[in-house]
């Protein structure tokens, strides 16, 4: 039986963020948040990623009949594979693959965004995805609005009522993790996809700060700076790092606030100081409680990969402080399976999947995700899928 988990005290570290943020002094925890109790049972999260591509409709007839196909094809293969978790992802572009109050219909669905499909299909999705006994996460890109000029947002998208939400950058958009409103519109996006649909996990994607120019919110820093007066403020790199753990914290609050049972993870890249140059703040999520139930690199690098070689990058990971509420998973590139990537080293042998979950279990972290459910039926990746799925029996 699951056990019943603890909220933080009212000193959360969404509190002590917004106080850094806003006051810019430096000050103490008056008091450790509780841990959030954890299931003492251990099962083996054995997610696949199911991305945006994989949803797709547009070469269909974009009807119900086509999509309920689809993903019924979907949850056969990652059963007949024995994975148990689907990592959904059902809101890549500040849109959405359900029926919501603040983002419009993903153009995935029918073409064209904002369009209503007829159907809902996140509630389709719970619904077989329990059924077949696999757990459904609901995946999310956070500040992510467009990272295209092909993309033509709907009338409606969030963005176009109010453009201050977001930043251009390159031909991309992102909201801006400094303000309050930014915020405000995730949080009710998760509270949504909570109270309304019979998901048993959300998950940010790594997408925080897109760049690291000063100019994308140099404006907002200089009146913060203003505000609290220089010789209080924290430098660039600190004060948005506080923009993102405040929106961690608060949607981590809202989800165990509303249904306990729902877990809240991160799949960050792999480098951790690539992390750090997002400002996303990854050693403070695994090792104080009150952030994440889970964290989820992704080490999508082989073996023998000479730039950061994947036991090196596993081993960073193990040596990070953990909460006891934080349980590690590490994502595995199937796509890169069968391919020349990482200077060839993926030629090397079509057992390196199956050696990475090896040393993942010689650990005893507690699961993996593979990136993606392409390559379960992809050619170039199918010997070691293979290999792979041999450890799951």
């Amino acid at each position: 039986m699951r056990m019943t988990k603890k909220l933080p005290l009212l000193m959360t570290i969404a509190t002590l963020c917004i106080i850094i943020a806003v006051t810019g002094f430096n000050q103490k925890e008056n008091k450790k948040p509780e841990p959030v109790v954890k299931n003492t049972e251990f099962e083996e999260i054995r997610g696949v990623w199911i991305t945006y591509m994989d949803l797709d409709l547009q070469n269909t007839d974009c009807t119900y009949s086509s999509f309920k196909k689809r993903f019924d094809h979907i949850t056969k293969t990652v059963k007949k594979k024995n994975f148990n978790t689907l990592v959904v992802q059902v809101r890549p572009f500040s849109d959405a693959m359900y029926n919501s109050a603040y983002f419009p219909y993903s153009h995935l669905l029918t073409g064209i965004q904002g369009k209503n499909p007829g159907y809902d299909p996140l509630k389709y999705m719970c619904s077989h995805a329990h059924k077949n006994n696999l757990k459904i996460h609901a995946w999310i890109n956070p500040y992510r609005i467009r990272s295209s000029e092909k993309l033509k947002l709907a009338e409606n998208h969030p963005y176009l009522n109010n453009k201050s939400l977001g930043v251009k950058v390159g031909s991309g958009i992102y909201y801006n993790p400094c303000k309050a409103n930014v915020r405000r519109l995730i949080e009710n996006g998760v509270k949504e996809l909570v109270k309304n649909y019979d998901i048993d996990g959300i998950q940010f994607d790594d997408y925080f700060y897109p760049t690291k120019s000063k100019a994308f919110d140099s404006k907002e820093y200089n009146k913060y700076k203003n505000n609290v007066g220089a010789q209080n403020a924290l430098s660039l790199e600190n004060w948005r790092i506080a923009n993102v753990n405040i929106l961690i914290a608060d949607c981590y609050s809202i989800i165990h606030s509303l249904k306990d049972n729902i877990v809240f993870g991160i799949s960050p890249q792999g480098n951790i100081d690539n992390d750090y140059e997002m400002s996303a703040d990854v050693k403070s999520w695994c090792s104080k409680s009150g952030y994440i139930d889970y964290i989820c690199p992704q080490l999508y690098y082989s073996l023998e990969n000479p730039a950061l070689k994947f036991e090196t990058a596993l081993n960073n990971w193990r040596s990070l402080e953990y909460d006891k509420s934080v349980n590690l998973y590490i994502g595995l590139a199937g796509y890169k399976s069968g391919t020349d990537s990482d200077s060839g080293t993926w030629k090397f042998s079509d057992k390196i999947l199956q050696d990475e979950l090896k040393l993942l279990r010689k650990s005893n972290l507690k699961g993996f995700m593979l990136y993606s459910f392409e390559n379960l039926e992809s050619e170039p990746s199918a010997k070691e899928v293979s290999n792979l799925v041999k450890l799951l029996d």
